[in-house]
């Protein structure tokens, strides 16, 4: 989905979200409740929640955002606000482990910590920028610190979760502050919804090798069989390297269930 260079958040003027306009933001794009206290004035976010489970499978969190004043236009009030933020990353629970009653599964952050350990990793390629190829693995799913993980079997179609996705986004990067870090975030987000560059492909690529390397992980921790997750990428990588790892991946599990089987 391109973006829209309106929407985008500027250096020359900073805007915040209004408690308004996050509740109805959240209402949205997000099944979990949203509540809100404290008197409205700028601007530190402080979020706290109610813990589920340890297998991420327990009752529904909700969410408080409080408002602290703090001086306009504080690069280090936004920083803090907008990581604050992305905390929600490391403790939503990827949603397809959890409709498969994986019992304590990976987070959003832990997808995205190794999908840039890939791109870290990965041999060198002709015209790819490795450098970049790790910043949009860290931030491909970003926004879901907001609109949560979206599956297939929520029944919602690509584009609403692409809108709602850069909408969340919208958000985030006003809550960071505008300018050039949060327009970078920006184009690295849509460059990968577009799949617009040899980088986006390369990282598509690893977000489907890692999916089935932990779903490999799982197969062999739980003794169950994952076979949706290898169907659903068979055939569908556009890189070399993609090919081969998940060639690699698909061996090793082909060869653990003959051991199994005898």
């Amino acid at each position: 989905m391109a973006v829209n260079p309106s929407t985008r958040c500027t250096p020359s003027v900073i805007r915040y979200p209004s408690r308004r306009s996050l509740l109805a933001l959240c209402k949205q794009t997000s099944s979990r409740p949203v509540s809100f206290s404290g008197a409205r004035s700028a601007r530190i976010i402080s979020v706290q929640a109610q813990k589920s489970g340890s297998d991420g499978v327990g009752p529904k969190r909700s969410i408080n955002i409080a408002e602290t004043e703090v001086p306009v236009g504080s690069s280090s009030a936004s920083a803090i606000d907008f990581l604050t933020l992305c905390h929600r990353l490391k403790t939503t629970k990827r949603k397809g482990w959890i409709n498969h009653g994986i019992k304590g599964p990976e987070s959003i952050a832990d997808h995205m910590y190794r999908m840039a350990l890939m791109a870290l990793i990965a041999g060198d390629l002709p015209g790819v920028n490795r450098e970049r190829c790790i910043k949009i693995a860290i931030v491909h799913d970003i926004a879901e610190a907001i609109v949560g993980d979206i599956t297939p079997s929520d029944g919602v179609p690509k584009e609403e979760k692409s809108r709602r996705e850069q909408a969340a986004l919208n958000e985030m990067c006003k809550v960071l502050g505008g300018g050039m870090r949060a327009e970078e975030i920006q184009e690295l987000w849509a460059e990968y919804e577009n799949n617009a560059s040899l980088e986006a492909n390369l990282v598509k690529d690893f977000d489907k090798v890692e999916m089935i390397l932990q779903a490999l992980e799982y197969e062999m921790e739980h003794g169950k069989v994952l076979d949706e997750f290898f169907l659903s990428t068979a055939g569908k990588f556009q890189t070399e390297i993609g090919k081969s790892w998940a060639a690699e991946i698909n061996s090793r599990r082909k060869a653990g269930l003959e051991n199994n089987s005898n």
